[in-house]
Formats: C-alpha cells, sequence, structure tokens
C-alpha cells in the first residue's frame, strides 16, 4: 500500500486553519499519509519594477520567506506533528492555484485541500478567487473548507 499525500494551503487565516484541521482528521483516518503544508506567497512575474526595486527585490523576499515561516508555516508543521501526523512544509512565491497544483503532481498527491475565503477575503469575491482558479485546473480533487 502506497502512502497518500495532501496538499494543503494556508495563509494565517481562520479557513486556512480549518482546512489543516480537516487534513490532519482525513489523514489520522487513512493512516499511512503526509500532508504537504504550503504557505505561498504571491509573486507576479508581471509586475514592473523600478531598478531601484529590483534591487531590493531579492532581500524583500528572503525577509517574506522568513515571516511566512515564523508567523504561519513553522507553528502549523510543529502542531500538526505533534499530532502524530506526517507533515512537509513547504513556502513559495507565485501564484497560489499553480503553485498548489504543482506540488500536488510532485508529491503524488490524493487531492488539494484549501479554505473557501483566505485572508484577501473580499477582494477575491470580487475579482475571482485561488479557490475558483484551483478547482478549474487542478490535476486532482480539490476539496474547499468552509
Amino acid at each position: 500500500m502506497t502512502e497518500t499525500v495532501f496538499v494543503v494551503g494556508i495563509d494565517g487565516s481562520d479557513a486556512g486553519e480549518r482546512a489543516l484541521a480537516f487534513a490532519k482528521d482525513r489523514a489520522k483516518a487513512v493512516g499511512d499519509c503526509t500532508i504537504v503544508l504550503c504557505y505561498v506567497i504571491e509573486w507576479s512575474p508581471f509586475s514592473f519594477q523600478t531598478p531601484e526595486e529590483n534591487e531590493m527585490r531579492h532581500k524583500r523576499r528572503e525577509e517574506e520567506i522568513s515571516m511566512a515561516h515564523s508567523r504561519v508555516l513553522d507553528p502549523a508543521v510543529a502542531e500538526t506533528s505533534k499530532d502524530g501526523v506526517n507533515v512537509i512544509g513547504v513556502v513559495k512565491h507565485g501564484d497560489v492555484a499553480e503553485i498548489l497544483d504543482g506540488l500536488a503532481k510532485k508529491h503524488e498527491a490524493a487531492q488539494i485541500i484549501v479554505g473557501r475565503v483566505g485572508v484577501r477575503g473580499l477582494r477575491e469575491r470580487v475579482f475571482g478567487g485561488v479557490t475558483g482558479r484551483l478547482v478549474a485546473s487542478a490535476s486532482v480533487p480539490v476539496t474547499i473548507i468552509p
């Protein structure tokens, strides 16, 4: 029997916490399971930067990664591990839907689990959200937690 993998997107929101709680419950029920827990820092390759901003871009990326680890990902990984579930923590820059689906493909995940509304809330409802793009393009089933 092969290990089951769930990719879970978190962003520090209550919905992300509920998605992780759901994934942990499913992982315990399945047994041999690993959660790939991912925090994505949205970073558009299409944004236009001044030369000064380009000089600072790498430094800002490193600061954002460090903050994402210390504030959101590392505590979630520690808590998940403490709960007896195998977990891998990942922080990436880029498009959330693309990165979560890419991780699902890389780890041969059974499903992707995300919260319905993240920290951006209203803006996503008006302009279309990550969950909608993910459902439309994912290579594996997507579970959306309210």
